[in-house]
C-alpha cells in the first residue's frame, strides 16, 4: 500500500516564536498610538496654556488635560487619601520612578499645587514653556550660589501660601527602590511652618520604566499619607527621615541607600 507523506505540523517552538512576534508587533503599535494620543493632548494643552490669562485658569487646564491623557495611553489612575491634603499651604513629597510621574501628580493633585523641579527642565523645548506658564519653580542643583537663591525664592512662595510638590530623590533609576532624599523640600516646610504630606506613587515604573520608549497599559496608584506637622522643635533632617521611612514602608521597594 502506498504511503502518503503528510506535512508535519509546526513545532511548538515555531508557534511560540510567531506568537511572540505578533505580541511584540501589537505592543509596539499600541505604544505608538498611545504616544500619538499623548502628544496631541499635550500640544493642545500647551496651546491653551500659552494663550490663557490667569495662573489658576492655566493650572486647571493642565490638571484636566493630565486626567484625560492618562486613559488615552492605557493608564488607570487610582488616587487615595486626598482628604489628607490640608486646605492651606503645604509641601507634598513623592517618590520618583518614571517620566510619567509629573503627569500623574498633575492629574492626582488639585490644580492649586506648583511643582519644584531641577533647573535643567527650563531648557527643554515646549515643556519649559508649559512649566513656566503653570508657575513651576526651577531650582539649580549644581551651582551653590544660584541654588541658594532659588531656594530662597521657593521659601518665599511657601510663605505666601503656595502649596508645593517635590520629588526629593531628584531623579530616578532603572533599579526598583528608593534613592536618597535631598533636603530642600524639608527645609522649605520647616522654615515656612507648613505641614508636609508624604505621597507614594505605585506602578509608574511598570507602565513606563526608564529603559523603555513605549508605555504599557496598567494601573497607577497615588496614595497621600497623613500630614507631618512642622511646628515645635522638629528639624529638616528629622522631617526628611520620617517622611522617607513612611514612603519606603508603603512603597514596598528596596532602600537603595542601605
Amino acid at each position: 500500500m502506498e504511503m502518503t507523506n503528510h506535512p508535519s505540523p509546526p513545532t511548538p517552538a515555531t508557534s511560540a516564536a510567531e506568537d511572540g512576534t505578533l505580541t511584540r508587533t501589537a505592543y509596539a503599535l499600541r505604544g505608538v498610538l498611545a504616544w500619538a494620543a499623548f502628544t496631541l493632548w499635550a500640544l493642545a494643552a500647551l496651546l491653551l496654556v500659552a494663550i490663557t490669562p490667569g495662573l489658576e485658569r492655566r493650572r486647571r487646564i493642565t490638571h484636566a488635560a493630565a486626567r484625560r491623557i492618562l486613559p488615552w495611553i492605557g493608564v488607570r489612575l487610582d488616587v487615595r487619601g486626598l482628604g489628607n491634603l490640608p486646605a492651606g499651604p503645604c509641601v507634598v513629597v513623592a517618590n520618583h520612578a518614571s517620566y510619567l510621574d509629573g503627569v500623574v501628580m498633575k492629574a492626582a493633585l488639585p490644580p492649586r499645587f506648583a511643582y519644584v523641579v531641577k533647573r535643567e527642565m527650563a531648557s527643554v523645548p515646549l515643556a519649559s514653556l508649559l512649566l513656566e506658564r503653570i508657575g513651576t519653580q526651577f531650582v539649580e542643583r549644581f551651582d551653590h550660589h544660584k541654588g541658594a537663591s532659588d531656594a530662597r525664592r521657593v521659601l518665599r512662595s511657601a510663605h505666601n501660601g503656595q502649596a508645593l510638590v517635590f520629588f526629593p530623590e531628584g531623579t530616578f533609576g532603572n533599579t526598583p527602590g528608593l534613592l536618597k532624599f535631598h533636603s530642600g523640600a524639608f527645609i522649605t516646610a520647616v522654615r515656612a511652618g507648613c505641614p508636609l504630606v508624604p505621597a507614594v506613587i505605585h506602578g509608574s515604573r511598570a507602565v513606563l520604566p526608564g529603559t523603555r520608549l513605549l508605555p504599557r497599559p496598567g494601573r497607577i496608584v497615588v496614595e497621600f499619607l497623613e500630614p507631618l506637622p512642622t511646628a515645635g522643635e522638629v528639624t529638616a533632617p528629622e522631617l526628611r527621615d520620617r517622611a522617607r521611612a513612611l514612603i519606603l514602608e508603603r512603597l514596598g521597594e528596596p532602600d537603595l541607600t542601605a
